[in-house]
């Protein structure tokens, strides 16, 4: 038997007669940049995470790029992250002139741990930005208090976390990834929940001033064509994707919770295995597993194992961001982040998308069962 680690043809072929039709649409209208298909796509969005305005931009990096300009944030400036994520996050921060500032992550969710913030901030800090990795929310209620503590802006990386809920909040309520900070940056990379048929982006905030700075910033800070009152980007959402991702977008939370049944399928089965680290969710919040994460000894070997088997996997940030090359100016070394390069040796990804079938999964299970018991 063969699992991919994710099998976009399978969805495919579930919404082809939805999908086709909006192409023809925008093909025939002619209007392939920004337009009504990306104003409704972003209406939908917006609502979808509870925020009051989304702006539509060219991809999830843009997204987070686009976030930093519009705050203001340059050289200088020093932004706190996590070092296990994607380097998009890091070196967003980069580009625009400040210095990512790494805190270590939570072993048990791989978000950020908010108690280790506080002693990261300086004077020159501006913003956190905190992950929410694998498809579940940060810890935000510390972050946010912290936030207004020091006047700082928040930036939520929801790039993998489009529909998941954080019920932290002392008000009682859950809110949707991308409707606690300042602003929520997405993706909508083919591999994500929400993945378009090519780059796509998305920013959320409930500020209307900060709403008004995104959408000139992705048109090079224009009032209109030729009045600039900013230097931004071409960072535009095409319509192609906007109309794509409006049909994929109402078939999003019965994909999340296929996900949903998936993991607790592998939990009851790898429970049993002691050795094995099974994903954690935080009481109140609900995960959408953009990736089933595993813990576990022997991983390399086991990745090996699953690889003669024809079962997809994929190691996620096998080097955290403080180890990498261009950051050796920042001055980590090996140790600094423990539970971060931890994660990086003993993780691995294992297929949880929407259409995998049972005898998938059973096999996967069995296989990994026999690996450990040889």
């Amino acid at each position: 038997m063969e699992v991919p680690l994710l099998d976009l043809q399978a969805q495919y072929a579930t919404i082809r007669d939805e999908i086709r039709p909006v192409v023809d649409q925008v093909l025939e209208s002619q209007r392939f940049i920004l337009g009504p298909e990306v104003e409704a796509f972003e209406r939908e969005v917006a609502h979808y995470c509870g925020t009051n305005y989304a702006i539509g931009v060219s991809s999830g990096t843009d997204a987070l790029l686009i976030a930093l300009m519009a705050a203001k944030i340059g050289n200088d400036d020093e932004v706190i992250t996590t070092p296990y994520t994607f380097f998009a996050t890091a070196g967003s921060i980069s580009r625009i002139g400040a210095a990512p500032v790494f805190v270590d992550i939570d072993p048990k969710t791989y978000n950020i741990n908010p108690a280790l913030i506080e002693e990261k901030i300086t004077a020159k800090t501006r913003a956190i930005i905190p992950v929410h990795l694998y498809g579940q929310c940060a810890e935000m209620t510390p972050i946010l208090e912290l936030a207004e503590k020091y006047h700082l802006i928040v930036i939520e990386d929801a790039a993998q976390a489009i529909g998941a809920e954080y019920g932290g909040i002392p008000d009682g309520k859950s809110y949707r990834a991308g409707n606690m900070g300042t602003c929520g940056c997405f993706s909508f990379f083919p591999s994500k929940n929400l993945g378009g048929f090519g780059d796509g982006g998305m920013v959320t905030t409930n500020d209307e001033a900060f709403a008004k700075r995104i959408k000139d910033l992705r048109t090079h800070g224009g009032k209109d064509k030729y009045r600039n009152y900013l230097i931004g980007m071409n960072g535009r959402l095409d319509a192609l994707q906007a109309a794509i991702l409006r049909v994929k977008l109402r078939h999003l939370d019965a994909w999340s919770q296929a996900r949903r049944v998936h993991a607790q399928y592998y939990n009851e089965a790898f429970r049993l295995l002691e050795i094995v680290q099974i994903p954690y969710t935080e009481p109140g919040n609900v995960h959408i597993y953009n990736q089933y994460i595993l813990r576990l000894p022997q991983r390399d070997a086991l990745q090996t194992y699953l690889n003669e088997h024809h079962i997809g996997n994929a190691i996620y940030y096998p080097i955290p961001l403080h180890l990498q090359e261009c950051y050796t100016h920042l001055g980590y070394a090996v140790g600094d982040f423990p539970e971060s390069e931890k994660a990086a040796q003993e993780t691995i990804a294992l297929p949880v998308y929407p259409e995998l079938s049972q005898e998938q999964q059973d096999y996967v299970i069995e296989t990994i069962r026999k690996f450990y018991q040889s």
